[in-house]
C-alpha cells in the first residue's frame, strides 16, 4: 500500500471517530432530557465496518473521494426513540413551558370614543341681597310696592318759635311703589312714594307729602335714544315762611310737576343731547287765624327750559361734558301782591363730568353761572353759581358714603327782592353690620339767601336710621333726627327732634 493510501485511510478512520463522539454526546444530552439512564446513553451504535480490499482499484487511487464512498455513515439515520413523544411537564424538573396564548382577533373597526366627562356642577353665585325684595311681575315690567306703617313722637309739629312749639305723638303712613322693566331694548323705570303724618295732639300740623319720577329711554338706532320724562313732588310750607306774610293756620300745600322730552345721539365718542321740559308750580291758599284766606295765586307759574349738552367719552369710566340752558318763568299773574311783575328768563352755561372710578367711586359733578334777567325794571338781575352733585363712594363691601349738592336760583314774593340763592348739602354714610341689618348716619346744611333784603335762613339738621329685615317682606326701622333752623329774621327760630319706628312690609 503506497502512502497516500495510508494518509486516506487514517484521515477516515479519524472522520469515523470523531462521528461516533458527536453520536454518543447527543444520546447522552438526550438521555439527559427523558429520563433515560447515562450508561445506556453512553453505549454507541456499532456501524457496520466496510470491508475494505488490500489492493485497491486503479481508479481508487487517481479519485480519493472513491475510498470513503463505500463505507459507512458515521451518524445513524434511524429515528432515535421517544423522538415523537411530547415533553412531560412532570419528567422535566426546572424548566417551565410558556403559557399558550389564543391569537387576538382581527379588529374589523375601531371601538366608538368614550364619552366626554360630564362637566363639574357649577357653584351657585350669592345673591347680592337675598333680603331684598321680589317684585310681582306685570308682564315684562317688575312692580316692587311696600307699605310702611310708623308711629313717633315730635317735639315741634309746626316749627313754631319758642314757647309757641307743642309737641305731639303722631303716626306716619308711607306707600311706595318701583317700576322697573325688563326688556332687550328701551327701558322704563321710575319711583313713586307718599305718605301722610297725622299728628294726634295738633290736628292743624297733619299734612301729607310725595315725590315720584317715571323715566322712558326709547332705543331707536344704535346710537341714537328718545328720551322721556316726568317728575312730580308734594309738600307744604311752614307757618313761618319768609314768603307767607302772615301767620296761617295749618300748612298750605306746594305743587311741582312737570316732564321733558329729548334726543341723545353718539357720534363715536362724542355724545350731543337736546331736551325741552315744562313744569309747573302750584301754591295752596292758606288760612289765616282769623278765618281769613290769603291766596297764593300770585306764586303760581309754568317754566319751560331748552338744554344742549356735549360729553366726549374719554375713558369707559370718565365722560366730562359742557351745558347749556336757556329758560322762561310765566307768572299767572303778570302783577304779583306787591305790585312787581315776575315773570323772567334766564341763560345758565355749565361744564362738569360724570366719572367711575372702579366701582368703589362713581357720581356726576357739574357747576356753572346763570343770570336772570326780570320783566319789572325795579328787579335786579339775580346771578350767582349752579350746579349739582352727587358721588356714592363704598370703601368697603359694607360701607357706602352718599354725598350730594344742589345750587339754584329760585323765586320769592317778598317785596324787593329778586329772588333766592339756595344751596343744599347732604352726606349720609350707611354701614352693614350683618346683611339683614344697617345702621345709617345723616346730617345735611342748607342755605337761602333772598336778595336785596339782607334776609338769610340757615337750616341743619343730624340723625340716624336703622333697618332689621326679618324676612324679604318684613322689616323694622326706626330714626331719630333733630332739625335747628337760624334766621335773621326774628322770631323765625326753630328746633324740632322726631322719633319714629314702624314696620315696613314690602312684596
Amino acid at each position: 500500500m503506497s502512502g497516500r493510501a495510508k494518509i486516506l485511510l487514517l484521515s477516515g478512520a479519524a472522520l469515523s471517530g470523531l462521528a461516533l463522539a458527536c453520536t454518543a454526546s447527543a444520546q447522552q444530552a438526550r438521555g439527559l432530557r427523558t429520563g433515560t439512564p447515562s450508561y445506556i446513553a453512553q453505549q454507541p451504535a456499532q456501524p457496520e465496518r466496510p470491508t475494505v480490499s488490500a489492493e485497491p482499484a486503479p481508479e481508487a487511487i487517481r479519485d480519493p473521494a472513491a475510498l470513503v464512498q463505500g463505507q459507512g455513515r458515521a451518524v445513524s439515520n434511524r429515528q432515535p426513540p421517544r423522538a415523537s413523544a411530547p415533553v412531560q411537564g412532570s419528567a422535566v424538573r426546572g424548566v417551565t413551558q410558556r403559557q399558550f396564548r389564543a391569537p387576538q382577533p382581527p379588529v374589523a373597526t375601531l371601538p366608538p370614543p368614550a364619552p366626554p366627562p360630564p362637566p363639574p356642577p357649577r357653584k351657585r353665585q350669592p345673591e347680592e341681597d337675598p333680603y331684598a325684595a321680589l317684585g310681582v311681575r306685570l308682564g315684562s315690567v317688575i312692580l316692587r310696592p311696600s307699605v310702611t306703617n310708623s308711629i313717633g313722637y315730635d317735639t315741634n309739629p309746626q316749627r313754631s318759635t319758642g314757647a309757641e312749639a307743642k309737641g305731639s305723638a303722631f303716626g306716619r303712613y308711607e306707600g311706595e311703589l318701583e317700576v322697573q322693566s325688563d326688556w332687550r331694548i328701551h327701558e322704563l323705570k321710575g319711583k313713586l312714594r307718599g305718605a301722610y303724618l297725622d299728628y294726634f295732639r295738633n290736628p292743624e300740623a297733619s299734612r301729607p307729602e310725595g315725590e315720584g319720577n317715571l323715566d322712558l329711554r326709547l332705543d331707536m338706532t344704535r346710537d341714537t335714544r328718545v328720551l322721556l320724562e316726568s317728575r312730580m313732588r308734594l309738600d307744604t310750607q311752614r307757618p313761618g315762611s319768609p314768603d307767607l306774610s302772615a301767620n296761617v293756620v295749618g300748612r298750605p300745600l306746594t305743587w311741582q310737576y312737570g316732564g321733558s322730552a329729548g334726543v341723545s345721539h353718539d357720534f363715536n365718542r362724542l355724545q350731543l343731547t337736546l331736551r325741552g321740559s315744562v313744569d309747573r308750580y302750584d301754591y295752596e291758599d292758606a288760612k289765616l287765624s282769623s278765618g281769613a284766606i290769603l291766596s297764593q295765586k300770585d306764586r303760581n307759574m309754568t317754566q319751560y327750559g331748552l338744554r344742549l349738552r356735549a360729553g366726549y367719552e374719554v375713558s369707559p369710566g370718565f365722560r366730562p361734558f359742557i351745558q347749556g340752558e336757556i329758560d322762561q318763568r310765566e307768572f299767572d299773574q303778570k302783577v304779583d301782591s306787591s305790585g312787581y311783575e315776575r315773570s323772567s328768563n334766564g341763560i345758565s352755561a355749565v361744564i362738569g363730568s360724570s366719572f367711575e372710578i372702579s366701582r368703589q367711586l362713581t357720581g356726576e359733578v357739574s357747576g356753572g353761572y346763570q343770570n336772570r334777567n326780570y320783566e319789572d325794571p325795579r328787579l335786579k338781575n339775580l346771578r350767582g353759581f349752579v350746579g349739582d352733585a352727587a358721588v356714592i363712594w363704598a370703601p368697603t363691601p359694607l360701607t357706602t358714603v352718599t354725598l350730594r349738592g344742589t345750587a339754584e336760583l329760585g323765586d320769592t314774593t317778598i317785596a324787593g327782592s329778586s329772588g333766592t340763592t339756595n344751596r343744599r348739602l347732604s352726606l349720609e354714610i350707611a354701614h352693614a353690620l350683618r346683611r339683614n341689618l344697617t345702621v345709617t348716619g345723616f346730617t345735611g346744611f342748607g342755605r337761602t339767601d333772598y336778595e336785596g333784603q339782607g334776609l338769610r335762613e340757615d337750616y341743619m339738621n343730624v340723625g340716624a336710621r336703622v333697618e332689621y329685615k326679618l324676612t324679604r317682606t318684613f322689616a323694622i326701622r326706626a330714626s331719630f333726627t333733630h332739625e335747628r333752623l337760624n334766621s335773621t329774621a326774628p322770631g323765625a327760630d326753630y328746633t324740632a327732634n322726631v322719633s319714629l319706628v314702624g314696620l315696613r312690609v314690602q312684596f
